[in-house]
């Protein structure tokens, strides 16, 4: 009975294969999108946990010098004798690998990711030739250095571990050292710091929470995106499973009549849809590796501009990311199913003898589903007022889109129904009829439009309202004609010497690592001159700020250490044992972390040690290239060592337009599984629509003109949906813009509005949706006549 019922049941597909396609290509493309996102996550993940295992980075107190320079080998030895458990470190670059030095026997974290089983030999790390632990691509770029390389795949993307002695050598740091890691457990009755080396200070083990927040909520932007397309892909598995319960009420009511249970009905539907999403949901997980593989590029650019973090590039089956892709794959199957089960359950014996309409069940759940609709609108809009965070954030960007697409089938259907009473004419009142009746069963692929649409409005309104900020943010900052980069201090001394009476202003820029409020901070240096009373632009400020920063009294700060540690105008803010009172808040877009601005007298004050490198020179443009020349001729610099304005700005819009490209292809993608959703939709329609059309054939209208009219309906909709989709997708922009962008970097970007882009996005969904009917508009009109007249012999 049991093979019997199954087969039953399964000859509902072999007789609609193109219903089958629509289940498994949805679920497929929605798992793909979803595993995808989560493979880009765990291959980021991965690298993070590798980066916090190398000398658990991140995890330990560090004592760094107060002027942000080196530290002498004696300082070490001096705390060593004086009880303090510190561990040296040694840093830097060579041929654009991070060399980490250590000394394995007094590290907390030991050698790191680094064990036994990898071929780490003690006697060998510490004395000979030494062992250098990496990846592979890293060992590779080293130089012939006389070590013995050992591959090793958890030492973080980028970097490379080895004795500290070793690392000292290849850096040329001989007898300093870049910083100390602090063990958690310290012997009692130690001096205190100050009194063993004032010269150092002690940063508190909480830089990986920040720098962690904010690519936490990178991460769960891409998550964002992942849920929003999978959403998108799970109307199109609602839809079609939605038709086929409906198409089959009369095969379970003939085999329930004949005596099968229904609850073995239900066990063996629901084993059946199971099989359907573990398959979906295989090629859903195959189809996100290539996703995942295409964007990881752009996305480990992203992290290493805007976090300084770097990510592998290469990616790697983790069972974490594909395992999740066949849950969900399971669990939107069990989702979009349960309203079908829900109704199978309480369908009566006998019930089903006749194919129903798709509008009779929606017209029963219309008023719940617009009840849900207002109460999640509502919630949107309370929470606009209060959301402040990460987490109210998202919700309200989820009770946005979620109440905006169950109110959509509502507010389509009153604007067809004022669009019949406004008509006229017999053929136009029955065109909005018709369109009002077929309205439920295309509502989830409008639903599907609606969503993506609205985020690539929200998205593109976002990154384009960033792109202009930060454009004007860049000929604000970079006002110099030209950037030179001096070798050393004596460099540094010809340049400025040599430049004094050729240029219009030498600014040099310097920096320092502090913390305020314990949160890390870069200090600045700055030549105060009309450059920056000119150029500057505050988003709050005293009067005379810059005045007041060349008094020594003042301080300027950015945005993200004003709103991260409660500082406003006139607060003070302590810099190394110097208090100052804040001048003003300045926009620094694209920037992490806090920053500072002091007046060059006074940075040399509190850092006497710090020279330096970098200048901006401010010249006549037509002068840069010959005084390049004239630079490179007489003082040796290099033509790498220069760059103009131009190029900085043309290197930060590229890194800018790269870091986006993720998002933007999400968005392409997600239009695109929207569109799949329409024409997905009306063909497993179109057999039911056969027994409708047919009167209107019979009474004078051609089967081409029937076609017409469904091409012209399904582009009405997509009209009507995208003028809905507008007003929200600049909600959404808000919300990015006013409550998530805050929460994640610190800043507050202001909105612009883009009507060119917007009329480009709706012809791009106009298209989208003529494109989806094309195919089923011609397959109506193909229709044969003696397919029509058989409506008229049946019992309907």
């Amino acid at each position: 009975m049991t093979c019997a019922t199954l087969q039953a049941l399964l000859s509902h597909w072999w007789r609609n294969p193109l219903q089958l396609f629509t289940l498994l290509a949805g679920l497929a493309l929605a798992t793909a999108l979803w595993s995808g996102v989560q493979a880009i996550n765990a291959e980021a993940s991965a690298s993070y946990d590798a980066a916090a295992a190398t000398l658990g980075e991140g995890q330990f107190d560090q004592l760094t010098a107060r002027d942000g320079g080196t530290i002498p080998q004696a300082t070490y030895v001096a705390l060593r004798r004086a009880g303090w458990q510190v561990s040296p470190v040694v840093e830097g670059r060579l041929n654009g690998v991070r060399i980490v030095g250590l000394d394995p026997l007094t590290a907390p974290g030991g050698l790191g990711p680094i064990t036994v089983s990898d071929g780490v030999e003690i006697n060998t790390f510490l004395s000979g030739g030494g062992q250098v632990f990496g990846r592979a691509e890293m060992l590779d770029r080293l130089p012939d250095i006389g070590a013995q390389p050992v591959s090793a795949p958890d030492v973080a993307p980028g970097t490379v571990l080895t004795d500290i002695g070793l690392a000292q050598g290849l850096l040329g740091r001989d007898g300093v050292i870049t910083r100390l890691i602090v063990a958690p457990e310290q012997p009692l009755g130690r001096p205190s710091l100050a009194e063993v080396s004032p010269d150092l200070t002690r940063q508190v083990a909480q830089g990986s929470n920040d720098l962690g927040r904010l690519t936490d909520s990178f991460h769960l932007n891409l998550t964002a995106f992942g849920l929003l397309s999978f959403a998108v892909g799970i109307f199109i598995v609602n839809g079609a499973i939605g038709l086929a319960f409906e198409q089959r009420r009369s095969v379970v009511r003939t085999l329930r009549a004949l005596g099968v249970p229904l609850r073995s009905l239900m066990i063996l539907m629901a084993a059946e849809l199971a099989v359907m999403a573990l398959v979906a949901g295989a090629i859903g997980v195959a189809l996100g590796y290539v996703i995942a593989s295409l964007l990881l590029p752009d996305v480990a650019a992203t992290l290493q501009g805007l976090y300084g973090q770097t990510v592998s590039g290469t990616l790697q089956l983790r069972p974490v990311w594909w395992l999740s892709g066949l849950a969900i794959a399971l669990g939107g199957t069990a989702l979009a199913a349960a309203s079908a089960f829900w109704r199978l359950a309480q369908m009566p014996l006998l019930a089903g003898g006749s194919r129903r309409a798709l509008s009779m069940a929606a017209g029963r759940t219309a008023q719940v589903q617009g009840v849900l609709a207002a109460i999640l609108l509502i919630c949107a809009a309370g929470l606009a007022s209060v959301a402040d965070g990460m987490v109210t954030g998202f919700a309200l960007l989820g009770t946005l889109l979620i109440g905006a697409a169950l109110a959509l089938p509502l507010i389509l259907d009153r604007v067809l129904a004022l669009a019949a009473w406004l008509s006229r004419g017999i053929r136009a009142q029955w065109f909005w009829a018709d369109t009002r009746q077929q309205l439920p069963g295309l509502s989830l692929a409008l639903a599907a439009l609606l969503l993506a649409m609205a985020a690539n409005v929200g998205v593109s309104t976002m990154v384009s309202s960033f792109r202009l900020t930060f454009v004007g943010f860049l000929d604000q900052r970079l006002a110099s004609e030209l950037y030179v980069t001096a070798e050393d201090a004596a460099q540094a001394d010809a340049l400025t010497a040599y430049a004094a009476d050729r240029v219009d202003a030498i600014l040099p820029i310097q920096s320092a690592d502090t913390q305020v409020r314990d949160l890390p901070t870069e200090v600045f240096g700055a030549r105060i001159g009309p450059t920056y009373t000119d150029n500057w632009t505050f988003l709050t400020a005293t009067d005379a700020p810059w005045q007041r920063v060349a008094d020594g009294g003042g301080i300027l700060i950015n945005e993200q250490l004003a709103r991260r540690t409660g500082l406003a105008l006139r607060d003070t803010v302590p810099i190394m044992d110097t208090t100052f009172t804040v001048a003003g808040i300045y926009g620094d877009y694209g920037n992490p972390i806090g920053q500072a601005i002091l007046s060059e007298d006074v940075f040399a004050t509190l850092y006497p040690d710090v020279t330096a490198l970098q200048f901006g020179l401010r010249l006549p443009p037509d002068d840069v290239v010959a005084f390049r020349a004239d630079l490179t001729r007489d003082l040796g610099i290099s033509e790498g060592a220069m760059i103009n304005q131009a190029g900085i700005k043309q290197f930060s819009l590229d890194v800018f337009d790269r870091t986006f490209t993720v998002t933007t292809a999400l968005n392409v993608l997600t239009l695109a599984v929207a569109g799949f959703a329409i024409l997905m939709s009306l063909l497993t329609l179109a057999a039911l629509r056969v027994p409708q059309l047919a009167p209107a054939w019979a009474m004078g209208m051609t089967r081409r003109s029937l076609g017409v009219v469904e091409l012209i309906r399904a582009v009405i909709l997509a009209v009507f949906t995208a003028a809905i989709a507008l007003p929200l997708g600049l909600a959404l922009a808000w919300a990015l813009l006013s409550v998530v962008n805050v929460a994640a970097f610190g800043w507050k970007l202001p909105m612009f509005l883009f009507p060119a882009d917007y009329a480009r996005l709706g012809l791009f969904a106009l298209v989208a949706a003529a494109l989806a009917a094309l195919w089923p508009a011609w397959r109506l009109a193909r229709t044969p006549p003696a397919d029509l007249l058989k409506v008229f012999s049946n019992e309907r």
